[in-house]
């Protein structure tokens, strides 16, 4: 069962279907040697998906949310950790196509336009060992200097950092006005100071390469700090952009990852023969309702964005729902590769077959950001009306914010 998509949609996931065959067959090399699927990246290139969600008046193809997450899914089908590199350069430029087409901000234009021209690839690089990724603080040091600041600190899961031209980051502000502030900036990967260090070995999603990222006096100008608020405080344009985004795309991808398996595991029981047990049927129809309703989920999620349903509440019952969608999408994937292990037995346990690939690429989805326990006691919070920080709403979000008790 293929969810049932528009024409628009389905026309970008059948160009997504094509790059996802030819990614699933480099998957197991670039897994087994641990590299960065560079090729992949050329083949996204030139079938113009680096400027899918950049707005057609720039030169891109307009996409929105709810025409990325279907695309997120049908490659991460083929390989999740390319799927998941992607991302971190598509959700960060559809976050700012929105804000373009309000604001027509020339800056925004710019960097847009870099990317339709292949100049950009971007990265969202704001993870720190020990320290909650919810953008609300920072270890990263910003130093005021004349005219904008030094960024010194270190970060981590740095996801596309490897073939990224520019990045965002965030570092925090001790002696800004009003008390410590958390800035959120750009800067380019190949700027003085910033080093990139070789640490990343893990159990899946090994393709990402996904790692440290060292700072060390990197010069930041005023006009690429583009936002900044109270540290420890929810934020509602950090919702609006991060959040909102991130969340369904992630989601998407892991959704994808179990789709694919699903769709691997269905076409080895049927060239075995064995479709008529009653007992596959009913493991395979458990699975395929798990990932039907993380799609609705994902997809309600889009249409509540594209609506600004989701910003008309509060900051933190917005960033809830975010972090919902995800946490949904991501134990169902796990459940549905569990359920998959019991009906193909020990075909899921050989690195001859890509299931075990796929088997260990979605054990990264409960504990990436917003992860499992945090996002079901920020959920459990809002339920209960129990306030977990203060927030910034969407009248006073800006440099000019203020903390709040």
């Amino acid at each position: 069962m293929q969810p049932l998509l528009t024409s628009g949609q389905q026309e970008w996931v059948d160009r997504a279907g094509e790059l996802a065959e030819i990614f699933a067959g480099r998957a197991a090399r670039h897994d087994r040697e641990n590299t960065f699927p560079h090729e992949n990246y050329d083949d996204l290139r030139a079938a113009g998906f680096l400027r899918l969600s950049v707005p057609e008046e720039l030169g891109g193809f307009g996409a929105g949310l709810p025409e990325i997450l279907p695309v997120l899914e049908r490659l991460a089908m083929g390989d999740g950790a390319t799927a998941l590199a992607f991302t971190m350069h598509l959700s960060p430029l559809g976050q700012w196509s929105n804000i373009w087409r309000r604001t027509k901000s020339p800056r925004l234009e710019a960097m847009l336009r870099k990317a339709v021209d292949g100049e950009l690839i971007w990265a969202s690089i704001t993870s720190e060992t020990g320290l909650p990724n919810d953008l609300t603080d920072a270890r990263t040091r910003a130093v005021r200097v004349d005219g904008g600041f030094e960024l010194t600190g270190r970060k981590s899961f740095a996801t596309n950092s490897s073939v990224a031209t520019h990045c965002s980051t965030t570092a925090r502000h001790e002696d800004a006005d009003g008390g410590p502030r958390l800035l959120l900036c750009q800067i380019a990967l190949d700027q003085p100071g910033v080093t990139i260090h070789r640490t990343w070995d893990t159990m899946g999603m090994r393709g990402t390469q996904s790692n440290d990222v060292e700072l060390d006096k990197v010069f930041v100008e005023d006009a690429a700090v583009v936002h900044s608020l109270p540290v420890q405080h929810l934020d509602a344009r950090v919702l609006e952009t991060v959040w909102a985004w991130a969340m369904p795309a992630f989601s998407a991808v892991y959704t994808g990852v179990a789709a694919g398996a699903l769709d691997w595991t269905v076409r080895s029981l049927a060239k075995r023969g064995k479709t008529a047990d009653p007992v596959l049927q009913d493991v395979i129809g458990a699975c395929q309702i798990q990932l039907e309703s993380s799609r609705a989920l994902i997809h309600r999620h889009a249409d509540e964005v594209t609506s600004r349903r989701l910003f008309t509440g509060d900051v933190q019952e917005g960033v809830a729902r975010c972090a919902m969608v995800k946490y949904v999408a991501a134990n169902n994937a796990v459940e549905v590769m569990q359920r998959l292990v019991e009906v193909l037995g020990g075909m899921s346990y050989t690195k001859a077959l890509p299931f075990e690939r796929m088997w260990r690429d979605i054990q990264a989805s409960t504990f990436m950001p917003m992860g499992n326990l945090a996002t079901r006691k920020l959920v459990g919070a809002t339920v209960l009306g129990v306030r977990t920080r203060p927030e910034i709403g969407p009248e006073e979000t800006g440099p000019e914010s203020r903390a709040r008790e």
